[in-house]
């Protein structure tokens, strides 16, 4: 720590909790949170040029960087300030939270100005700004002693270009302060101003300087508890290669049939998806009960989707619902007026899911196919910012494996790593990969099939399958819209986490003594098959798909034709649902047509 004063006298820093770090002036009603003092008191105890600060969602990054940034204006270690944000969205927001504490920053700077006007501190500009011409931010920033806070810095590693460019336009920077508030994605891709260090095996890790996880958090009462409300059902689709298919969400599928079955339930036509909504609507209603202001948030994955989601869900609500696209012009305004007013629903494609501060969201339902960890933390993010003790939030997603494994680790953290080494199983193009796109990028491995046929979702339903709330699991099925599923979803908004956990119990052991018992499988479609059974299936699959492309090389007949052939010739349903028996028998037969000379 420095041996000179710490009080402030900028209007910045009177506006902001009492004067850093003095102890005794901590208990007015503006004081810092105590991790917020406690990561400055790092911070100061070096002044380094460079720190990474990792917060949970909705713990407070902003204000405790402004504060910083308030610090060292006062002690003149520096002139300016730039903010780099990775959407329009958070500029303004970055502006407004600045403009509160004093600090002005001018979130309209373009490019082509070079230079931004006297009367402001500095500037808010986005990643892909400063990749466009980072010559101009290099110039801006060597032209004073500047602060750069890059705000969720992970998307310095978002391609190789936004890397480049952020190194060449801060490395002249004074001071730099990078954010995140998630855990780093594990790629090979290093993120400018970032120290790694090695680990035992060698690999080497990103360094925090600070780190307040959401386990901290919740403890600390800064972010609410999250309840997960997982929902299965029966999907029905036409694959690309014409076969129609029928699986459960959630039961012990292959990946391609996850994805695919996953890809049905988000079809707006389908079933799945409006009765979700619906049941995401009573939890709105009765969250309501006790948080007046409470709204709910769908997230999806494209426009599309999200426009017919919209329209759902004001035909279940009756009421009218803010539809925020992209970036695209006034959807800033959307989010601000949607955010200062008591309208119930909000449908967004991925915009509102990092940074985006609507602190009355309570409910979500996670429509979107996006499954890596740092996607999926920061869209839970938008719900865990506590207002008041006792708030709770709930969050509806689909009975997806990968999904449910980031809902129980949720307070895991993750660094970044580099040359990270893949585990076994684990695909080198597409680590921790989406599962619909990798499913999509393995169906594009033939053209022909691509061109012949089209996947189609043909029918989906929905039903609540369990809750999730801090690593326990409480209910079991229960059709949609009946008694069983409102037990669950009618748990009064405003409640102690141990409440809330005392209450899921009883209504657990009300739906045992009904009748309907954890983990029953009496409404599968099939069976789960024995990990033995399973291997065996997935080899059969596999080489009957490549005696299929093989003949299909030879023939000129595309994939679908072959298999629809083999079905009529050799009887069974489709590949994904055939028996051992049935594969070798259409294996045996394409090995014979394949041998014997034509």
């Amino acid at each position: 720590m420095t041996g000179e004063s710490t009080s402030f006298g900028t209007a910045a820093a009177e506006h902001l909790s009492p004067s850093f770090p003095d102890r005794a002036a901590r208990g007015t009603a503006e004081k810092l949170r105590a991790w917020q003092v406690e990561a400055l008191e790092v911070y100061f105890a070096t002044e380094p040029k460079d720190f990474l600060a990792a917060a949970t969602p909705g713990a407070g990054k902003t204000t405790f960087a402004l504060r910083l940034a308030s610090e060292l204006l006062r002690r003149r270690i520096i002139d300016r300030i730039t903010v780099v944000t990775p959407t329009e969205h958070l500029k303004n927001q970055w502006a407004e939270a600045a403009h509160r504490v004093g600090i002005r920053l001018d979130p309209g700077f373009t490019n082509s100005q070079k230079r931004h006007a006297r009367q402001y501190h500095g500037v808010a500009v986005t990643y892909a700004q400063v990749a466009t011409k980072a010559h101009v931010h290099r110039d801006l920033t060597a032209s004073s002693r500047t602060l750069v806070i890059l705000d969720e810095i992970h998307h310095g590693g978002d391609a190789l270009s936004w890397g480049d460019a952020i190194r060449e336009a801060f490395d002249r920077a004074t001071r730099r302060l990078s954010l995140t508030g998630t855990p780093f994605r594990s790629d090979t891709a290093p993120i400018p101003f970032v120290a790694y260090l090695p680990d035992r095996d060698g690999v080497l890790v990103s360094q925090t300087d600070y780190d307040y996880g959401y386990s901290r958090a919740l403890s600390d009462g800064v972010v609410r508890p999250v309840i997960f409300m997982v929902y299965a059902g029966a999907m029905r689709w036409r694959t690309r290669a014409g076969d129609e298919m029928e699986a459960r969400l959630g039961q012990d599928n292959t990946k391609d049939i996850t994805a695919q079955a996953w890809r049905t339930a988000l079809d707006p036509a389908g079933d799945w998806i409006p009765q979700v909504l619906q049941a995401a609507n009573r939890r709105l209603t009765e969250v309501r009960h006790s948080i007046p202001d409470a709204a709910g948030l769908v997230i999806a994955t494209d426009q599309d989707a999200a426009r017919a989601y919209a329209a759902i869900l004001q035909t279940i609500s009756g009421e009218e619902v803010t539809l925020v696209l992209s970036d695209e012009p006034g959807s800033s305004e959307r989010i601000d007026t949607f955010s200062a007013s008591n309208r119930r629903w909000m449908v967004a494609v991925r915009m509102v899911s990092e940074g985006v501060d609507v602190p009355r969201l309570a409910v979500g339902v996670y429509a979107t196919s996006a499954a890596t960890p740092l996607y999926f933390a920061q869209a839970i993010g938008r719900f865990v910012r506590a207002r008041r003790r006792g708030e709770t939030a709930t969050v509806f997603v689909p009975n997806v494996p990968s999904l449910l494994a980031l809902s129980t680790e949720l307070e895991v953290q993750r660094d970044h790593a580099l040359e990270r080494r893949l585990k076994p199983g684990e695909d080198a193009d597409y680590p921790e990969a989406n599962l619909m796109e990798q499913a999509e990028r393995d169906d594009k491995a033939s053209e022909a099939l691509e061109q012949e046929f089209e996947f189609a979702a043909l029918g989906s339903d929905a039903n609540f399958d369990r809750a999730l709330f801090q690593g326990d699991e409480f209910g079991a099925y229960a059709e949609s819209g009946s008694d069983e599923e409102l037990d669950f979803i009618g748990i009064p908004g405003l409640l102690e986490p141990d409440q809330i956990s005392d209450l899921l119990k009883q209504r657990q052991r009300r739906q045992s003594a009904r009748g309907s018992k954890p983990g029953a499988t009496s409404y599968d479609v099939a069976e789960v098959r024995p990990q033995a059974l399973f291997r065996s299936l997935k080899e059969q699959r596999t080489l009957l798909n490549s005696l299929v492309s093989l003949w299909s090389k030879q023939t000129s007949t595309p994939h679908g034709m072959v298999h629809n052939e083999l079905r009529q010739t050799c009887g069974g349903p489709a590949v994904a649902t055939a028996t051992v028996a049935q594969l070798q028998s259409r294996i045996d037969l394409m090995r014979r047509r394949i041998s014997s000379p034509r």
